[in-house]
């Protein structure tokens, strides 16, 4: 098993399930270091998509899902590795028992761009069922659509 860190829209573990049947919820944690942000607009989508990048002084609220190896390849279908969109990487998750390497998802594009309303509301929502401090999903709220 792999573990994964999850933010944005896969925070929500129902949506999860659908994507990664077999990858239970681990826990959560915090990526030190790190800012949620987004990019890609001219992709296609109704927006920009969101991705991560280095930040010191920041920090992403993420999902840890023990990935099992027959939903690898659902999970990089569904985030574009192989049409180039997204590609995976490894990070430290800080959790209340320690510091963990997981892979997360990181967009092949540059930051830039504003995602819909109704995806950022779906994150916000996300971030809030997965049990992000409030002040968070606020903040991921009040973003700019």
């Amino acid at each position: 098993m792999s573990l994964y860190a999850a933010y944005a829209g896969n925070l929500d573990a129902r949506l999860m399930t659908r994507r990664a049947p077999h990858s239970p919820l681990r826990g959560t944690g915090w990526l030190n270091g790190w800012r949620l942000t987004f990019g890609g607009e001219q992709m296609g989508w109704e927006g920009a998509l969101a991705t991560i990048v280095e930040a010191p002084r920041s920090q992403v609220f993420v999902a840890l899902y023990d990935v099992a190896p027959m939903d690898e390849d659902s999970m990089d279908r569904w985030e574009g590795v192989g049409l180039d969109i997204y590609r995976r990487m490894r990070v430290r998750v800080h959790t209340l028992d320690g510091e963990e390497p997981a892979w997360v998802y990181v967009l092949n594009g540059y930051e830039g761009g504003l995602p819909s309303a109704r995806y950022l509301g779906e994150i916000a929502d996300a971030a809030d069922s997965a049990g992000a401090p409030h002040d968070y999903a606020m903040e991921l709220r009040k973003r700019p659509c």
